[in-house]
């Protein structure tokens, strides 16, 4: 007991315990915020659509809807783990960038411990949640998801090599196949050609933030392709993936996976993609980078919005 509390009256000492009451569940609320922010749910948001689009796409109807919501919260506590540690383990390199020195893991508001005993139980409860109410091949899927996002790209990959996102983007494209075997409990064509778009997607998107965040990065230590090998090569390596994606987004209607309405709609937004590409390698800006990573997003949306659409016509 401190010397203020000694000395104080009964009145004073209830006052007192009265407001630490009503102060403690305000600290725990914070906390909990901070940890929600550092499970990146705008980022989170596109992974689990991108699940449920697989899940979708892997029924003839509507998939059972138990099945469903446990598959989506799993993918979801478990990539918001994943999330978690990435911004523990990055926390001295994202104080130093204008774009995370935000984080709470940054600024020093939400502790080591406090993270990772979050980012496991929230984590453990996912996996839970896949193996007793999906299937085990889901959880194990998931399991090996979070390990190749939070420990293979994040502390091996992104600050030893400037081909780091091509590499861990392989964890990033296993939502919708997740998705899917969640419904099918088996990995087929269809769930690999979601696998395949999403993976081919994910160094143009990446690389055209890097480009307008190079400065960041390069403060920060991090080998990114354009601090590495400049702009300029960079936008060409971006155009030949975004090339590659144009072909991998027709595969669903090559294996007859989907119809003319689906290839018509990958054809018209490649077009979109590849235009903003070549402007970048033409007359290369921040401001048209910016506005590349954001059509990205839109892109990756509209393109399973189609696909979608296109299962239920």
């Amino acid at each position: 007991m401190s010397a203020t509390t000694r000395n104080s009256s009964p009145k004073t000492i209830s006052a007192i315990n009265a407001i630490n009451a009503i102060d403690t569940p305000r600290r725990i609320g914070e906390r909990l915020a901070d940890f929600f922010t550092l499970c990146k749910p705008r980022v989170n948001s596109l992974i689990v659509f991108t699940a449920m689009i697989g899940m979708f796409l892997a029924s003839p109807d509507f998939p059972p809807f138990g099945r469903f919501l446990a598959a989506s919260a799993g993918i979801a506590l478990v990539a918001g783990a994943a999330a978690a540690v990435n911004c523990l383990v990055e926390r001295t390199v994202d104080a130093m960038m204008v774009r995370t020195r935000w984080r709470p893991t940054a600024r020093g508001a939400a502790s080591a411990a406090e993270t990772m005993t979050l980012a496991m139980l929230v984590g453990g409860c996912g996996l839970w949640l896949l193996y007793a109410l999906v299937n085990p091949l889901t959880m194990w899927l998931t399991l090996a998801t979070f390990f190749g996002y939070a420990v293979i790209y994040t502390v091996l990959l992104k600050p030893t090599t400037p081909m780091n996102i091509v590499i861990g983007g392989a964890a990033g494209a296993m939502p919708p196949l997740l998705g899917w075997t969640a419904i099918t409990g088996s990995v087929s064509a269809g769930a690999l050609a979601l696998f395949l778009i999403v993976f081919v997607w994910t160094p143009p998107h990446f690389w055209a933030l890097a480009c307008y965040r190079r400065d960041d990065y390069a403060k920060a230590g991090l080998p990114m392709l354009p601090v590495t090998h400049g702009i300029a090569h960079t936008c060409r390596h971006s155009l030949f993936y975004v090339v590659l994606l144009c072909a991998a987004s027709t595969v669903p209607y090559a294996i007859g996976m989907s119809g003319p309405g689906y290839l018509t709609a990958a054809i018209l937004l490649g077009a979109i993609f590849l235009g903003h590409s070549i402007a970048l390698c033409l007359r290369y800006s921040d401001a048209l980078a910016r506005r590349t990573f954001r059509w990205s997003i839109i892109y990756l949306t509209l393109l399973f919005a189609a696909l979608l659409a296109d299962h239920f016509a």
